[in-house]
């Protein structure tokens, strides 16, 4: 049975869509990259697929089932966002006590290892942690639930870059060790494209890209070079992004629309282009940089 269906699912506040008809399916123990500009409805579809939002229109499934307040779903499914609330009365120690009596898979022990790690007391209160710390601990809950879906929601927010770190290769050595579905919404794809398998890019509400980290480092390429030795090779076909200046033109497009006549060129390069790029320009309006603002 597939994990996630997601069937033209929209959802609106007020006047505003957040998700527009947005469709598609996960299977499979894997991790995957949520990626997407600010405003494209990450957060939003992760709230649906945990269950504490109700679709406008459409249809989720998760393991068969509609997730909205389904309490079977709520056991093996967790979200970690920065909005989340823990009982103010509670500390993290105690939190941890009572997890145990929700999650079946849950491991205490990791979670206080993890904790005592990132040098954070098991007698603090979720409430009086800085930023940072809180992150930290949400990821440690998340993955010491070791539910068999697992959110997160920019997870690193806050935290600097030693923990960062390693708490990337906590989660890396938790899947390994327990392998389940995980979706990682992150602004930035370089730090945690090691881990992924899968990128879905999100823009505008609707699915943009759901494909192999390994389809998308070969989606496109940058042609540096003369100018009309470019055009010629792309058949003067739309380009995704270009940049010239007095001694060279730089454009990149779809890998598969290179013509054969790019063997006859001698004086234009060809460069691949990062994952973390091709999501940046699938979801740009414009060919040109910022550089272009400030033409006069």
């Amino acid at each position: 049975m597939t994990d996630i269906v997601c069937n033209q699912v929209e959802k609106k506040f007020r006047n505003k869509k957040a998700l527009n008809k947005l469709s598609c399916s996960i299977e499979g123990e894997k991790i995957i990259g949520l990626i997407g500009r600010n405003g494209a409805g990450k957060s939003t579809w992760l709230k649906l697929l945990a269950g504490h939002l109700k679709p406008t229109d459409g249809e989720i499934h998760i393991f068969g089932r509609n997730p909205f307040n389904n309490l079977k779903i709520a056991t093996n499914l967790i979200l970690i966002e920065d909005s989340m609330t823990f009982p103010p009365f509670f500390n993290l120690g105690e939190l941890f006590d009572m997890a145990s009596d929700f999650y079946a898979d849950w491991q205490g022990d990791l979670a206080i290892r993890l904790l005592e790690y990132a040098n954070i007391p098991l007698k603090s209160f979720h409430h009086n942690l800085s930023k940072g710390q809180v992150s930290t601990f949400n990821l440690i809950y998340g993955l010491a639930a070791r539910c068999a879906i697992t959110l997160l929601d920019e997870p690193m927010n806050g935290m600097d870059e030693g923990i960062r770190t390693d708490m990337y290769r906590a989660i890396l050595k938790e899947y390994i060790a327990y392998p389940r579905t995980m979706i990682i919404s992150s602004h930035h794809l370089p730090e945690i494209e090691h881990l992924l398998e899968e990128i879905l890019l999100i823009d505008d509400g609707e699915v943009v890209l759901h494909v192999s980290l390994e389809d998308v480092n070969q989606m496109l390429v940058r042609l540096k070079g003369d100018v009309n030795e470019i055009k010629e090779i792309t058949d003067y076909q739309d380009v995704l992004f270009e940049k010239q200046d007095a001694v060279s033109y730089e454009a990149i497009i779809e890998r598969n629309k290179i013509n054969k006549n790019y063997q006859n060129q001698t004086n234009v390069q060809m460069q691949p282009v990062s994952a973390s790029e091709v999501c940046k320009l699938l979801t740009h309006k414009q060919k040109g940089g910022i550089d272009d603002v400030f033409k006069s």
